[in-house]
């Protein structure tokens, strides 16, 4: 495993070839945490390839990012809709267990479909919140969303990168995605 020094370089192979699920943990612990105020602002992201169920989909989809207005309204799930504006998801309208079963992010036409169907998925109401949690041997900033199974837990690459780590009931295992602020 490289040192945090190191990151940009694992940061760039593991955006590229993928990484294992035990170096991406391994990274994730080396790295410092994120006060709640670091995260504060609009986010772009992309996932980490460790072999997830999780792996590719968010993109497959259009996903452009978070954004933290405060600590209190937080929009987890930012999509292009169709005409290419940025858009926020409620997370508890999507089918988690359901899509990532049929993988559904390998389906020809399935972005359209998902296109079709965000009159029904979207909201202006915010879907998380920002909070410090203990995880993983540290204190650092987490995002506990509304009525979903899931935390996403934040370590600082940078001042502008986050690697992020989602903690989800449904999965055995933490899928990784990184942000860098927008």
């Amino acid at each position: 495993m490289e040192s945090p020094a190191a990151t940009p370089h694992w940061l760039a192979s593991a955006r590229g070839r993928g990484t294992t699920l035990t170096d991406a943990l391994a990274m994730f612990d080396a790295l410092e945490p994120v006060t709640v105020d670091a995260m504060i602002g609009r986010w772009s992201g992309y996932g980490l390839k460790t072999g997830h169920v999780l792996d590719g989909m968010l993109e497959a989809f259009g996903w452009r990012g978070k954004q933290f207005v405060d600590a209190e309204t937080v929009h987890p799930l930012l999509f292009a809709d169709a005409q290419g504006k940025t858009i926020a998801i409620d997370p508890r309208r999507l089918p988690i267990r359901l899509a990532t079963r049929l993988q559904v992010q390998r389906i020809p036409g399935v972005r359209r479909a998902f296109e079709l169907a965000q009159p029904l998925l979207c909201t202006e109401q915010p879907a998380a919140r920002l909070r410090l949690m203990h995880y993983r041997g540290g204190v650092t900033a987490a995002m506990l969303y509304d009525g979903v199974p899931i935390h996403d837990v934040f370590r600082r690459i940078d001042d502008e990168r986050v690697l992020g780590l989602m903690d989800c009931r449904y999965f055995e295992s933490p899928f990784f995605f990184v942000l860098e602020r927008a």
